[in-house]
């Protein structure tokens, strides 16, 4: 019986004829395949750092705007009580400071 790439006298040995010249080939392939799972493994675990250090900066800022977001509703309730009180001239008196204030700043970064 004839096999592809076998020799004729049947002793098992492949025929020089090109088997080496795949078998290089092939492991040249390999070579540069491990070479590119490598690359992505690596791309991956950085990949996966950096989402970890990204969710937490996510959470830290979203402590920050909670706590902010609490001062704020605070300071609303301050107003809003003071509104309520006898005292309407000075809460106007203090709006327009505000608005005046955050015009000012406003104007300033903008000229920078």
């Amino acid at each position: 019986m004839r096999r592809a790439g076998l020799a004729e006298g049947g002793s098992g040995h492949y025929v020089a004829s090109g088997y080496s010249v795949y078998e290089e080939e092939n492991e040249h392939l390999q070579e540069g395949l491990r070479a590119k799972v490598g690359a992505l493994k690596s791309l991956s675990i950085d990949i996966g750092i950096e989402v970890k250090y990204q969710n937490k900066m996510l959470n830290e800022m979203d402590s920050d705007f909670d706590s902010t977001g609490g001062l704020l509703g605070a300071t609303i309730g301050r107003v809003k009580r003071l509104s309520r009180g006898s005292q309407t001239k000075l809460l106007c008196y203090m709006l327009l400071f505000c608005f005046f204030v955050f015009f000012v700043l406003y104007w300033f970064i903008k000229l920078r």
